[in-house]
């Protein structure tokens, strides 16, 4: 098993799964739909390509990794209140609500065939079109690819090194070690299994479609490379003198 690891930061992210019309939520972590279409993005496919029922093999196996997301950094929730009138100034657009995940950081693996792998690890350090963190407006910061790694994604993300910003890691600098949430792709029968619809189907502007697929959600530990051990202080001892004169 192989996984290809990803590196998902920026000022702003959106992950949304059941957004429509005029209010636009985003999820907590990136939804599988916004991760393939990144990859697909970076590999040079057409939405109008990016449908099961007429894909090619290759995209058939994009649509079928195995992903995992760690979560770095959770960020916090922003709201943005969009208002916009035609070209003529003469009618106005519906007011929109849009919702984004600011300075947030995730760890993200994909699991699948090694060729596969390593032909998308390719594409993102050379991508055919801009890459984009759930929506156009929000480009990632930094290296997006982080190499491949032998296992699954589990183990690639309980073993990969804490990828928080420094000003984060800092202030948790009295903490050897932090506690991270994992959510992984795992068999329905799971106890702790959770739907979630972002499995991609289609992505033609015609008719996006998007299944279900099932993911658990487990807190790991790994060691903070900030962390500083506490130094020894001398404790005040008010009888130490009377101690010393006897």
């Amino acid at each position: 098993m192989t996984a290809l690891l990803l590196r998902f930061a920026g000022p702003l992210q959106a992950w949304g799964t059941g957004s429509r019309f005029s209010r636009r939520e985003t999820d907590r972590v990136p939804s599988k739909s916004g991760v393939v279409g990144l990859l697909a993005a970076a590999s040079g496919y057409h939405r109008a390509e990016l449908d099961v029922g007429r894909a090619v093999d290759e995209i058939e196996a994009l649509f079928n990794l195995r992903m995992g997301v760690r979560v770095d950094q959770p960020g916090r929730i922003e709201r943005d209140f969009q208002t916009a009138r035609t070209r003529d100034g003469k009618d106005a657009m519906p007011l929109s609500h849009r919702f984004y995940l600011s300075d947030a950081v995730f760890l993200v693996a994909v699991e699948g065939d090694r060729a596969l792998l390593e032909g998308l690890r390719d594409a993102l350090r050379r991508p055919a079109y801009p890459l984009a963190l759930g929506r156009r407006s929000c480009p990632p910061v930094g290296k997006v690819e982080h190499g491949l790694c032998d296992g699954d994604v589990r183990a690639a993300l309980t073993t990969e090194p804490w990828a928080a910003s420094k000003r984060v890691m800092r202030r948790a600098s009295a903490s050897e070690r932090v506690d991270l949430t994992l959510v992984v792709d795992c068999a329905a029968d799971d106890d702790l299994a959770v739907q979630v619809q972002d499995q991609p189907i289609s992505f033609d502007p015609a008719h996006r479609r998007y299944g279900w697929r099932s993911v658990r959600e487990e807190s790991i530990e790994v060691l903070n490379p900030e962390w500083r051990q506490p130094q020894p202080t001398d404790i005040h001892d008010p009888f130490g003198l009377l101690e010393s004169v006897s």
